[in-house]
């Protein structure tokens, strides 16, 4: 073979053999980041109305939770054919503040009659605990104050942040709502971590969470405001850095009185991205709220 049959050659196989290699060295980066996976969209609509002015029969006072925190307080989990409509429980819709009764999804944005212009959100562990909470306090009504914002750091939460500012908004709301001498703001219950899992962030997680804490109860002027954290997912193969912001999230309890921490990193569903929790593990890290809630002591105040 001559010296110009193999230019010619060259000139036809490298650009071959360059493209291969590219497309090899993509599928690999494919496969070390954590893939997307859709959330089924919210069914059966339309919200069913409700009216917390007033107390169902069997129930004796309305109990308010603010829901806080990023996508896993949000919710992707699946959510179940059947939605839930318990009078019982009901929840704040996060757009308007119109109140219905609770089932999935919580976060939902979309129109309460259609549920046109939905987002992602699915199951988060607020239902779970609600549930929870009723077994053990069959005599209360439970009011879910949805806050969470998928993404968000904590310093989105912080003092003249929107977010927090939005969240003691609504949780004044919900108690001027609330029929008077029977109505109190209960507890605070946070799912929050994975954006600040960060090097240069999780040194100034500690701090900025204790903030938050007493924040909001002397914004809500209730010195003893129950706040729960939970832990985040350590699904990823790089999960050190969360494990960092486990470990702060964990001694909260250490740091502040009437606070308390869910462990949950043993648990390792999520719905196929190694980041969201799947509908399993969103349900179990809600009872182990309600389980670690009704351990602290009861605040007095109320409207």
């Amino acid at each position: 073979m001559n010296k110009a049959s193999l230019l010619v050659i060259s000139a036809f196989l490298l650009p071959v053999l360059f493209s291969s290699h590219s497309l090899i060295a993509q599928t690999k980066e494919k496969a070390k980041s954590p893939r997307r996976a859709a959330t089924p969209p919210p069914t059966k609509p339309p919200l069913v109305p409700a009216d917390i002015s007033v107390i169902p029969e069997g129930s004796e006072s309305l109990e308010i939770f603010l829901l806080m925190g990023q996508s896993n307080m949000k919710g992707r989990g699946v959510m179940p054919e059947e939605p839930l409509r318990d009078p019982r429980i009901v929840m704040m819709h996060k757009p308007t503040d119109g109140w219905y009764l609770a089932r999935h999804p919580l976060h939902l944005v979309g129109n309460p009659e259609t549920f046109e212009g939905h987002d992602n959100a699915g199951v988060g562990p607020g239902l779970a605990f609600a549930e929870t909470l009723l077994k053990h306090r069959p005599n209360v009504r439970v009011a879910l104050v949805p806050c969470a914002v998928g993404g968000t750091r904590i310093g989105s939460w912080a003092k003249g942040a929107r977010l927090y500012e939005e969240a003691i908004r609504k949780a004044k709301l919900a108690l001027e709502a609330g029929p008077e001498g029977k109505t109190r703001i209960a507890g605070a219950l946070w799912l929050q971590g994975e954006s600040d899992a960060r090097e240069e962030r999780i040194p100034l997680y500690a701090d900025a969470l204790s903030d938050l804490v007493k924040n909001l109860r002397s914004d809500l002027e209730i010195e003893d405001l129950p706040f729960l954290v939970s832990t985040i997912g350590e699904m990823r193969a790089d999960a050190e850095l969360r494990k960092s912001i486990n470990e702060i999230l964990l001694d909260l309890p250490n740091r502040i009185p009437g606070t308390a921490a869910v462990d949950a990193r043993e648990l390792k569903g999520h719905i196929g991205d190694f980041v969201h929790m799947d509908t399993p593990t969103q349900n179990e890290i809600g009872r182990r709220f309600a389980r670690l809630y009704l351990k602290l002591p009861k605040t007095r105040k109320s409207h």
